[in-house]
């Protein structure tokens, strides 16, 4: 009689635990049928550690490798109904791949898990790409460091075991970095750095994300480093030059300007820099010149004329203190130091002139001081032969009044 007390009991416990399995099958089932709520509803059962009965379903790997199929199909479906059913569908289906892959100790699920593992992959990537497209970046960040652990998953190294992935990797780098969790993106860029992907352009964006940190220590050891394997990358160059300007090392800037022109003479914005900065370090003439060459490169750069125009202007200005300075009862000393004033402003005004042709490419700052310098310009003119230059005097003034 004991013996098929004990027979009956191990019958119901073995009947028990194929019910609770085919709950699973039934979740299954369900989710192939296109019946996707009451698929989730019925697998959320087997997993719930409240349910008495999950107890057999949740150490189960089958459990979870459905459970994640029937995440991923919520993704996937156009039925918007059922796209509501989970915020973030392909997270879930994720943990469950993982966590059925850490049940199956005995490795008889890890073919099936591969399959739906490098399936999921694609459907991060399309969410990655469409959170990044419309600007939701700490998606974009999970989804890619999603695709990146799954590329990590023994199972998924069998066939390939030195694989990195290096486009997901910098895209990773982006997402990061316009989520501004800098510390991460540069992480990434670092690592993909390593590989050669992209060239210097990953040295770049460390440098930049560290000066958003206000790291600019770590930003030139990284253009450095990166100078150093691409010393013909011009973008490597150009940070570099700028962060040389902002921090005041003149001279550092200026070594790296003339080896920037060296490697690109036809690159206006170089010349324009250079220029600038001889400005700067108060090497008036030298500025012209590198000005002067800018716009020979490139004869639409309303900067850099701007800038002649506006260095000549200003000595126009100062030679008017030089005259003013002059002794009220010597009027020949005074005519000779104003004639000087108009030497300079007669230079200037063909290079303002030419900015304010070029006015419609600039931003609304920049054509209020082209038109305001002009009409001081005519002003100052219009003391000489004001019947020449009283018109377009008039003119500047009323056009300064609509911008």
């Amino acid at each position: 009689m004991k013996r098929t007390i004990i027979l009956l009991t191990i019958v119901f416990a073995t009947f028990t635990l194929f019910a609770q399995k085919g709950k699973v099958t039934s979740a299954l089932s369900l989710k192939e049928s296109g019946k996707l709520d009451k698929a989730l509803e019925t697998i959320e059962l087997t997993v719930d550690p409240n349910n008495e009965k999950s107890e057999k379903t949740i150490p189960w790997p089958k459990t979870w490798e459905v459970r994640g199929e029937i995440y991923q199909a919520v993704f996937q479906t156009e039925d918007e109904n059922f796209k509501k059913l989970d915020d973030d569908p392909l997270t879930k289906a994720f943990e469950s791949y993982k966590k059925a892959l850490e049940l199956d100790e005995k490795d008889k699920f890890s073919k099936s898990l591969k399959l739906k593992l490098t399936m999921l992959q694609p459907d991060l990537t399309t969410q990655a790409i469409d959170a990044f497209n419309n600007e939701n970046y700490k998606l974009a960040l999970q989804s890619f460091e999603q695709i990146l652990a799954i590329n990590e998953f023994p199972v998924m190294k069998e066939d390939n075991p030195n694989l990195i992935d290096t486009v997901i990797l910098f895209n990773a780098g982006l997402a990061a970095y316009n989520a501004t969790n800098y510390e991460k993106a540069i992480e990434y860029y670092s690592e993909v750095a390593k590989y050669g992907y992209n060239e210097g352009r990953p040295y770049v964006l460390i440098a930049s994300a560290n000066k958003l940190k206000g790291d600019t220590v770590s930003a030139l050891n990284a253009l450095q480093e990166g100078f150093k394997k691409y010393p013909n990358d011009n973008n490597i160059l150009v940070e570099m030059i700028n962060i040389y300007l902002e921090t005041d090392k003149t001279d550092e800037a200026m070594k790296y300007l003339d080896l920037a022109i060296e490697q690109d003479p036809e690159n206006a914005s170089f010349h324009f820099a250079k220029g600038t900065l001889y400005d700067k370090i108060g090497q008036g003439e030298n500025a012209v010149k590198s000005y002067e060459k800018a716009v020979e490169v490139d004869d639409m750069y309303f900067n850099a004329y701007y800038n002649l125009g506006a260095f000549y202007y200003n000595k126009g200005v100062k030679q008017w203190d030089v005259a003013r300075a002059v002794p009220a009862n010597d009027n020949e000393k005074y005519e000779e130091e104003l004639a000087k004033c108009d030497q300079w402003w007669d230079k200037a005004i063909p290079y303002m002139e030419k900015c304010f042709e070029l006015m419609d490419n600039v931003d609304n700052i920049s054509q209020k001081s082209t038109v305001e310098t002009l009409k001081n310009l005519y002003y100052r003119k219009m003391g000489t032969d004001r019947e020449a230059w009283e018109s377009k005097y008039n003119k500047m003034d009323e056009m300064l009044k609509n911008l």
